[in-house]
């Protein structure tokens, strides 16, 4: 590299650069350049061609020459973006036509060059355009999309699911990730992305369930401006936004099946057309999903594809419950700590003066014997809701709030000892028995709100429907 900064570079997928000009020796020379800085690209002789070549695959800029027959670089700037393409435009130009590369500045393109340029600059501009591009990405991926965490764990358990991520990361292959749900499952999705080729991408999340049917296939897709009522303005979708990165479809088995076989033809030809276009748009994102329902059942009871679940189940992560993960529960909950106590502030006692930064002993044993029906994101909830009401420096078993989620009887999560702990004993109660009472607490506290209940407890309201269902509480 002869520029001050180097290109950038995708691990395992690289950059791909379309250069446009009519003059072959140009084309050739060009490509050269990108091939000596370990760049791939394509060419096209005019612009007509260029279309065509950006219909069928994905480039992350596009070099052309302002004047060119049949379709020149202007032209061909209004088209790309008129069909909602986003690859950054660089624009060459002779030095009599300085007020056409203005010109194609205000309608879109992100640089120009005059002839002669310097190679070095071009690839400084290209570096800079592609970065940029990523840049927004990224910062948009993160605006409609879950906040991000990290795989926390030392047990059996996590470092088995760490080898099945790492042995998953490097390919580009689907992934179906399932477990319960607050278990972790788009941690898990978020570990596949970052230790893949595809990490310095976006990371593009959507909780299925959580969106209107109605919505679906506009958030997954985009849509053209009219496309419908409201629709004032053209919106990317979101496996166009994913560009080359990964996007996360959890819960996918609340799918409706008209958007399941919209998906599966995206699998198959890896292409998109927005809702109300009239083009079809190459994506190459890689799809991860998950699901916390017996998605074969739902395959044989006709509510799921069975060749999208062919397609999405190529390989098949299990994500265990916090239950099954005791062991972890210390740095787990440490994890949780940090990260809730960098968003809520200090919380000094108006009568210690002092902050709730740690988990006393008798407050991790009493964690240690409940069982979690909704798992992490539970534990995040009492947590939270702990560092509120705790009045030291430690988190006492009675701030946890464990006995209400328990019910009337023995205090059946702290340990003997502690001052404001309450009594020992785990009571004679199963898993499952244990796990109904939490979920017939949280809904007498909630006056039989089942929503409000599934939030107490950090579930899903599919979750705790299906609980309620189980233990026969509706």
């Amino acid at each position: 590299m002869r520029g001050e900064t180097a290109p950038p570079r995708r691990r395992g997928l690289g950059v791909k650069i379309l250069v446009v000009d009519d003059e072959r020796n140009i084309r050739e020379s060009i490509q050269l350049l990108l091939k000596l800085e370990g760049i791939e690209s394509s060419a096209a002789a005019d612009g007509g061609a260029a279309l065509e070549l950006l219909r069928a695959e994905t480039f992350d800029a596009i070099v052309a020459d302002l004047r060119m027959p049949v379709m020149g670089g202007q032209e061909l700037l209004e088209r790309v973006r008129a069909e909602g393409l986003r690859s950054p435009v660089i624009m060459i130009s002779a030095l009599g036509e300085i007020g056409d590369a203005v010109k194609a500045l205000k309608t879109g393109a992100v640089d120009y060059l005059i002839k002669p340029f310097d190679p070095d600059e071009l690839v400084v501009k290209l570096n800079s355009a592609v970065a940029n591009r990523r840049r927004e990405d990224q910062i948009e991926a993160v605006a409609r999309t879950a906040s991000s965490t990290r795989l926390v764990g030392e047990g059996e358990a996590a470092r088995a699911l760490r080898r099945s991520i790492e042995k998953v990361a490097g390919t580009g292959t689907t992934v179906l990730i399932s477990g319960e749900s607050g278990s972790g499952k788009e941690v898990v999705a978020r570990e596949i992305h970052a230790r893949s080729g595809r990490a310095e991408e976006p990371f593009v999340a959507v909780n299925i369930g959580a969106v209107h049917e109605n919505l679906m296939e506009s958030e997954l897709f985009g849509h053209e401006k009219g496309a419908f009522t409201g629709a004032e303005a053209r919106k990317v979708g979101l496996f166009e936004l994913a560009g080359r990165g990964s996007l996360f479809l959890d819960e996918i088995g609340e799918m409706p099946l008209p958007l399941q076989v919209k998906l599966l033809r995206v699998i198959q030809e890896r292409k998109i057309r927005r809702l109300g276009g009239t083009r079809d748009l190459p994506v190459d994102a890689r799809i991860i999903s998950a699901t916390n329902e017996d998605i074969e059942a739902l395959v044989r009871a006709g509510k799921f594809r069975e060749d999208l679940y062919y397609r999405l189940n190529v390989v098949r992560i299990a994500v265990p419950p916090l239950r099954e993960r005791k062991e972890d529960i210390p740095l787990i909950a440490a994890f949780l700590l940090d990260k809730l106590g960098a968003r809520m502030g200090s919380r000094a006692s108006a009568t210690s003066g002092k902050e709730a930064t740690r988990l006393s002993v008798a407050a991790l044993r009493a964690l240690s014997a409940y069982p979690f029906p909704g798992n992490v994101r539970e534990l995040e909830n009492i947590l939270e809701r702990a560092l509120i009401y705790a009045e030291g420096e430690e988190i006492l078993p009675l701030d946890l709030g464990l006995d209400a989620l328990r019910g009337p009887g023995p205090k059946a999560f702290a340990p003997p000892g502690e001052d404001r702990g309450g009594e020992a004993g785990l009571g004679d109660n199963s898993l499952d028995a244990v796990e109904r009472e939490a979920i017939a607490q949280a809904l007498a506290k909630c006056g039989g709100n089942r929503t409000r209940a599934a939030s107490e407890l950090g579930i899903s309201r599919r979750t705790i429907l299906n609980k309620i269902k189980k233990y026969g509480l509706g």
